[in-house]
């Protein structure tokens, strides 16, 4: 396997992401669910968010899932084909629902955030070997998953092991690890994740995260156990990504970011690198568009935000070094015209 992003598509696919999305339900106020009076309907899911962002920033996407046929699902699918996603592969489910879920306005960070999920039984978690269509999954250069469908049910579990099965011909397969205990059915979850990362060639790790999962301390420590996959991402919050690439290791800090609220960041990093790596982007340059693209999620209030323009992207991921890391990012600077503008000292 390589992760040039260089392999050629079928059908000239850049991305197929396949996992679930749901709508979302955003309070219009601040407050616990019980109080608020009233929300914005919205999307949510890890996989379709990369999907989106990715052709947003001008690459073909396929999101391939399972929705009900119900009006959410319909909104679903004309919402994420609304970014120029290809949803022909979806399929729809006529006995089981769309999954939807409820969230407080508060930063998820604090113990009075509240999200509550109506996704059990879901036509997604129906997702199977046998009801997918898998030449429409492998027909991208890559192929982005998450650990997330691996919670959703046993028949999600083999998909994804059938999907990161090494075989000759497999698209280049992109892992984000994306822990939710709260899914898992089994106390086997951390030990599933484990072996599907391993199976993988692109994985995307919070350093905090697998910590957590796995009792790994440091990004070196995680590359001792994920010693496999060609090129492994760990995230460490604002201070930036230590990257690892065959015998290569990279730290890439993170420009200093005003942030509006904590969502959507960590998909919006990989799309960043997937598209960098599509891209056949130097590993640092890699590293560097995940953060410019995560900064862009991070001054918006929502799960999705527009990736910064190409041209304007490389210009910042070109920055000297001093530069970059006198780069300070806020509302709206995605649309500024000049370094000078966004290149602020603390």
């Amino acid at each position: 396997m390589t992760t040039d992003g260089q392999r050629n598509a079928p059908d000239g696919v850049d991305v197929v992401a396949l996992g679930e999305s749901m709508v979302t339900f955003l309070p219009t106020r601040p407050g616990r669910l019980a109080d608020v009076p009233s929300f914005e309907r919205g999307i949510g899911g890890a996989e379709s968010n990369v999907a989106c962002v990715l052709a947003a920033a001008g690459h073909s996407a396929r999101w391939v899932s399972r929705v009900g046929a119900d009006g959410f699902g319909d909104h679903l699918v004309e919402t994420i084909g609304s970014y120029g996603v290809d949803v022909t592969a979806v399929r729809r489910d006529p006995a089981r629902p769309t999954g939807i879920y409820f969230r407080t306005a508060g930063d998820r960070a604090t113990d009075t955030h509240e999200v509550a999920y109506y996704r059990a039984g879901s036509a997604a978690s129906a997702m199977a070997v046998g009801n997918t269509d898998l030449d429409a999954v492998r027909a991208g250069r890559v192929l982005h998953l998450s650990g997330i469908t691996a919670a959703l049910s046993e028949s999600c579990l083999e998909l994804m092991r059938e999907l990161t099965a090494l075989r000759a011909g497999r698209p280049l397969v992109s892992f984000d690890v994306n822990h939710r205990p709260g899914l898992w059915q089994h106390a086997d979850g951390p030990q599933e994740l484990l072996e599907l990362a391993r199976r993988v060639d692109l994985v995307f790790v919070g350093e905090d995260e697998a910590e957590e999962v796995w009792g790994l301390h440091g990004a070196h420590a995680v590359r001792a156990a994920f010693p496999d996959p060609e090129t492994l991402v760990v995230k460490q919050g604002g201070r930036g990504a230590t990257v690892f690439a065959k015998d290569d290791v990279t730290f890439v800090p993170a420009p200093r970011v005003d942030v509006v609220a904590a969502v959507g960041a960590g998909d919006a990093f990989a799309a960043g690198f997937l598209s960098a790596t599509l891209r056949g982007l130097p590993l640092k340059a890699r590293v560097r568009h995940g953060h410019l693209t995560a900064a862009a999620a991070l001054a918006v209030p929502g799960d999705l935000a527009p990736p910064p323009a190409r041209a304007h992207a490389d210009r910042l991921a070109a920055l000297d070094d001093g530069t970059w890391e006198t780069l300070r990012l806020g509302p709206g600077w995605t649309q500024a015209e000049q370094a000078p503008e966004e290149v602020r000292t603390p």
